[in-house]
């Protein structure tokens, strides 16, 4: 219970002045004793006496001793005091001791520290920080949802870009869209002691990150860490952080990470943009920006590689793994190294210096994005790879086809020509009426390619009497070029036939 100054200052008259009891005091101001004797011992009082009809505390005839352990160590942790106390016969629960001891342990310990508040020039300052937002579903994967966030700390104005993790590559990435967003480049940036900036640190002494020196280099900005424990250092973009949580994320739907950071870019350049500047609370941070952006540095005529660069060994399948998934190189670098360059929207695989292939990236985990080229050429490398190939196009186009696979199996029917006629037919029919038949198929409980042949003509029927039509050729079969036999030969044969006939009778 927090008492008013009012009420303080009468629990200390009617101690000090008057001499009331604790009970007595307690009663008359209608509050519970140990509140009165909170005040009093906040206030210096050493030693309180029980009053009448009041039952004696079990931790008063110990409070001597802590007191004095309190007075030498005002860091010494409640559960050690227990201890020690425990050790000398208290017999009281550890529950009611910690909250006895909160009351008589040392309100401040050492003096409070006043904070300046910290001004900037004009272009002289950003703040950088990682705000973690969750987690984002994206196909399979469940990634962190990071936010990367930039502020001015002459105008505030801010820059959010979220991605799915805070990895060096995304790290620097948030600072190239940044400088772009504000046209420019602040002469410091502040960072907290993150790894991607500060790898080591023993008080003044500082390990930069290697890849964060090369990238301020180029851009011509000094990276410089916040002193540890000094978080007022860079209170601006830890506020910008609860900002963002607050008035934009907070309920906020979006169908993915790109619809995302549309709608904070929009937002930054909104809303944010119409606060007042805290500096200047008679101009907006619009208005304090555009004064802001002609001091900061230019920016250089090409971005920064941002690419995410490793090296990976190809197993016996031709696939390169980055970032969960898998994506087909040529099958002539199988038990080979490569190097895999990561990029926002796009994965590139090297041989040496030379692209060996390019492949849209994909977010979310265990999917194979392949290039229709490669594949061909392993086919025609290797015949099994070209029936495997088969088996995998069946099931990729007709959904039913793995169920069909699994029960022609289990009849011990062989799958390799029943796939291989399978996918004949899915050429001539197309996907949909395959699915249909077969589903037909497995219906009758006969996962056979006799049956799926039945159920084709018979939806084929079905559709040529529904269009009007007498005839359905197949496209093969059209393909076909049918030559006409001499009519004589059929009547010589006939004869023949029958003269052998005769003979015969």
């Amino acid at each position: 219970m927090t008492v008013s100054q009012e009420i303080e200052s009468k629990i200390l008259r009617y101690h000090y002045a008057e001499h009331w009891p604790i009970g007595t005091i307690a009663k008359q101001l209608f509050i519970h004793h140990s509140v009165v004797r909170r005040v009093l011992i906040g206030n210096g009082a050493k030693q309180l006496k029980v009053g009448a009809g009041q039952k004696p505390l079990l931790i008063t005839p110990y409070l001597p001793f802590i007191l004095e352990k309190l007075e030498a160590y005002p860091k010494l942790a409640a559960s050690r005091l227990y201890g020690m106390v425990k050790d000398r016969g208290y017999d009281g629960g550890e529950d009611h001791f910690r909250s006895m001891i909160a009351r008589y342990r040392p309100q401040f310990m050492g003096s409070r520290e006043a904070y300046l508040r910290l001004r900037t020039l004009p272009g002289e300052q950003a703040q950088v920080d990682w705000g973690s937002f969750g987690w984002i579903v994206m196909g399979k994967a469940k990634r962190p949802l990071m936010a990367f966030v930039m502020v001015l700390s002459y105008s505030r104005k801010l820059f959010v870009r979220f991605y799915s993790n805070a990895q060096m590559a995304n790290f620097l990435r948030g600072h190239v869209a940044g400088f772009k967003l504000f046209g420019g480049i602040p002469r410091v940036i502040l960072y907290d002691n993150l790894k991607s900036a500060v790898l080591e640190r023993e008080g003044d002494a500082i390990r930069f990150n290697p890849e964060l020196l090369s990238f301020a280099g180029y851009y011509r900005f000094e990276p410089r860490p916040v002193a540890p424990a000094r978080g007022n250092e860079k209170g601006r973009v830890e506020r910008s952080i609860r900002y963002i949580r607050d008035n934009f994320f907070a309920g906020r739907e979006y169908q993915s990470l790109e619809d995302l950071n549309k709608q904070a870019e929009h937002w930054c350049e909104s809303i944010a943009d119409e606060r007042r500047c805290p500096e200047d609370r008679e101009r907006l941070i619009r208005e304090v920006f555009l004064e802001e952006q002609s001091k900061l540095l230019a920016l250089p005529n090409d971005d920064y590689p941002t690419d995410e660069r490793i090296l990976v060994k190809i197993g016996k399948t031709p696939y390169a793994r980055y970032d969960l998934n898998d994506y087909s190189v040529p099958h002539k670098l199988v038990r080979r190294s490569v190097t895999v360059l990561g990029r926002e929207q796009e994965v590139v695989v090297l041989d040496g210096e030379a692209v060996v292939a390019r492949h849209p990236r994909c977010y979310s985990k265990g999917e194979q994005i392949e290039e229709a080229a490669h594949i061909e050429a392993l086919a025609k490398s290797k015949s099994a790879a070209r029936e495997h190939r088969g088996t995998d196009r069946l099931m990729s186009a007709v959904p039913i086809a793995k169920a069909f696979l699994v029960e022609a199996a289990a009849k011990s029917y062989p799958l390799q020509a029943l796939t291989r006629h399978l996918t004949e037919f899915l050429d001539s029919y197309g996907a949909t009426l395959l699915n249909t038949a077969m589903e037909e198929a497995l219906k009758r409980g006969v996962p056979h390619l006799n049956a799926v042949r039945i159920a084709l003509d018979k939806l084929l029927e079905a559709r040529e009497k529904d269009a009007g039509l007498c005839l359905h050729l197949d496209k093969k079969a059209s393909a076909h070029q049918v030559r006409p036999h001499d009519l004589a030969t059929y009547g010589a044969k006939e004869t023949k036939e029958t003269k052998e006939k005769k003979g015969e009778e």
